[in-house]
């Protein structure tokens, strides 16, 4: 793709994002065709939005890392995205219902880096980027499917828009977590008190800080640093859950703790 193109592109989804217009297909002289410029273009969005006064990426998202969101939305790979300053919230949250186009909730662990990962810092492992994780949290990521069709749209257009990011609520951190088992640990989400799923850490490509591994690699490929401080969701191990108007969903990740949402 062309600056030119990238440009464009970025302001059509940023456009469509801050009018809560739908997102359809870009047109072809500026669609992504594959995640290279996908990826670029999430860029140019990133700072485009921010300018808009939504704030900097201070949270990124990993999506499809596990089988049950994989088959979902028949994409095999993970994909990344990033999550503004001004939506994200701490422990429990109250969101406008209104305020989505079609609003949904995944069951998530998250971490916070203290050390920084990505490029410049040698290919990850889950060992390696285990000492750089100082916090970890359940998590709560809010989406939107704000698309016309996005079974049609493709992986690189929905990586492009943040892969329906619309925000996440981060539960309270914890800093003794190097003795949990991240492999067996149980997620579950519930709405209104009834649960409606729920998976293990495991599921997140066999262990949650592999997810972190590919993340990192990914930015090292790109020339990009994972900077100290910034927080990682690291995938949902239940299937996305799209919620109405009054329904109250908590997370809750065994040994972390819990997240809380309500729609209004």
């Amino acid at each position: 793709m062309t600056p030119a193109a990238i440009s464009r592109a970025a302001e059509l989804i940023c456009g469509s994002r801050l009018s809560d217009a739908v997102i359809g297909q870009l047109p072809v002289s500026c669609r992504p065709v594959n995640e290279v410029e996908a990826y670029l273009v999430q860029d140019a969005l990133h700072e485009r939005v921010a300018r808009m006064g939504l704030g900097t990426i201070s949270v990124h998202k990993i999506g499809c890392t596990t089988p049950v969101m994989q088959n979902y939305l028949n994409i095999r790979n993970p994909c990344a995205g990033g999550v503004f300053a001004s939506t994200v919230h701490e422990a429990r949250e109250k969101f406008e219902h209104r305020s989505y186009r079609h609003v949904g909730v995944e069951c998530e662990v998250a971490i916070r880096l203290g050390a920084p990962l990505g490029f410049g810092k040698g290919s990850c492992s889950v060992n390696s980027v285990a000492g750089a994780v100082s916090q970890v949290m359940p998590a709560i990521e809010v989406v939107d499917d704000r698309y016309d069709d996005y079974r049609a749209l493709g992986a690189p257009t929905l990586i492009a828009d943040d892969f329906f990011n619309a925000g996440c609520v981060l539960g309270d951190p914890m800093q003794d977590w190097k003795s949990l088992d991240f492999v067996s640990i149980a997620g579950h989400m519930t709405i209104n008190g009834v649960e409606v799923g729920h998976g293990r850490g495991g599921d997140i490509m066999g262990h949650p800080f592999a997810a972190l591994a590919w993340l990192a690699n990914l930015f090292a490929s790109r020339g990009k640093v994972l900077a100290p401080g910034e927080f990682v969701l690291l995938g949902s191990v239940v299937e996305t859950k799209w919620v109405q108007i009054g329904d109250k969903v908590e997370v809750h990740i065994e040994g972390l703790g819990r997240a809380e949402a309500e729609f209004i």
